[in-house]
């Protein structure tokens, strides 16, 4: 970063707080002229008193990482003023979540499907105790079986093993 274009142009630091920009300018390497808003941000959640102090307190090898950290965090206070980036990785967290539990329960429909496909019972009793069921009756009624909105294809590959895929179709009756 040669300091003969901070001449030309101040940074966006020096630019906000309407002073000289030198040479040696602590904000100049990360606040470039063509993120004004950046600087602004970072001002009016951390205050630019603060941010030099923190450059300066920082080795110079991780300053950027220091900017892009305050500049995330001020960009996140500034939508929401409580929580910040921490809101936000709470959300995220929470829609993680609901993913693993949307994905077990659609493994564990898929190997209901696949233990019903292997051995059908021959009667409702055995489909009952196989299931951790004491009884009932085996038919879409009493809630025991399940229907996956997608067929499984049975494939057969090399030696007669066989290979279940499931096709996505949700036209499955």
């Amino acid at each position: 970063m040669a300091s003969s274009s901070y001449s030309n142009s101040p940074c966006a630091a020096c630019k906000f707080l309407r002073r000289k920009c030198m040479p040696d300018c602590i904000f100049a390497p990360y606040f470039p002229p063509e993120e004004p808003q950046k600087f602004a941000n970072v001002h009016k959640i951390f205050g630019a008193s603060n941010v030099s102090k923190l450059l300066n307190e920082v080795l110079p090898h991780q300053r950027e990482d220091a900017v892009n950290s305050l500049a995330y965090e001020a960009e996140a206070r500034i939508k929401d003023p409580v929580y910040g980036c921490v809101g936000a990785i709470s959300v995220l967290q929470r829609h993680v979540l609901r993913l693993q539990k949307e994905l077990e329960a659609t493994n564990a429909d898929l190997m209901r499907y696949a233990a019903c496909n292997d051995q059908m019972p021959t009667s409702t009793s055995q489909y009952g105790r196989r299931m951790g069921h004491e009884g009932g009756s085996f038919g879409q009624s009493s809630g025991v079986y399940y229907s996956p909105p997608w067929k499984m294809s049975i494939v057969r590959i090399e030696e007669g093993k066989v290979m279940r895929k499931a096709i996505a179709s949700f036209l499955y009756p």
